[in-house]
């Protein structure tokens, strides 16, 4: 199995060259690759003081930039997991695409579990997925703050995940992070693909750091605090060590 991530920095409420941007990470990334992890609100940042700042870039799920990624997923035979703004309707999720290796649609996983910021726009989502994704097993999406809901940590465990495809825009509160995740997955005995963004938007920094977690929580990859990367990690390669 191999297991990639991509660390980036999109620009703020530009997703037509951050979907440029994002596809050509995605090309390399997926380059062998099983699975691509891009990071949450991929395509616009974070940080919106309401849905209706938001709203004009927002896009339903086979929108634009289900458009370019699936290309990317069918060229390399791989499950493509990007967080993007979901409209539906009136209402706005903060989502993220799981697309399929023959470039499918598979479905639009919506964060449950808001972190404040979330809440000046975005609706909660209602149900937590896991995805039979060969050939790694179970795939089981998760963005940012739902890790710190006791709830995901559990669906892990439950739905028999051995991959949890992780988009996040973390916080920098000046603490580690890895240890922190270890420490929030406790002891579930997967692989974690984290995508994180970096940089600031306005007074709010981001920790960059992106990460992939062997199970048992070993940083087996891990990203910059600053600047766009890939990362990829040939998990068979790691057991035959």
């Amino acid at each position: 199995m191999k297991l990639a991530a991509v660390q980036y920095r999109p620009p703020k409420g530009r997703p037509d060259r951050a979907r440029a941007e994002l596809s050509r990470l995605a090309e390399v990334a997926a380059r062998g690759a099983d699975l691509v992890v891009l990071p949450e609100m991929a395509t616009t940042g974070y940080v919106w003081p309401d849905a209706d700042a938001l709203r004009p870039h927002a896009e339903p799920a086979d929108g634009p930039t289900f458009a370019a990624l699936a290309p990317v997923a069918r060229r390399h035979a791989c499950w493509i997991v990007a967080g993007y703004p979901e409209a539906d309707g009136d209402r706005l999720y903060n989502a993220a695409l799981l697309i399929g290796p023959r470039g499918d649609l598979v479905a639009s996983y919506r964060k449950v579990y808001l972190y404040e910021l979330d809440r000046a726009w975005a609706t909660p989502g209602e149900e937590r997925l896991a995805i039979r994704a060969e050939p790694f097993g179970v795939l089981a999406p998760g963005i940012c703050m739902d890790l710190n809901d006791d709830g995901f940590v559990a669906h892990l465990f439950d739905a028999g995940a051995t991959v949890a495809a992780f988009c996040t825009n973390w916080v920098d509160e000046d603490e580690p992070i890895h240890g922190y995740w270890r420490w929030r997955l406790g002891g579930w005995p997967g692989w974690f693909v984290a995508a994180d963004t970096w940089g600031e938007e306005g007074d709010t920094r981001f920790r960059g750091e992106s990460a992939i977690l062997a199970p048992g929580g070993v940083v087996v990859a891990a990203a910059p605090r600053r600047g766009n990367a890939v990362l990829r990690v040939d998990t068979e390669a790691l057991d035959g060590r």
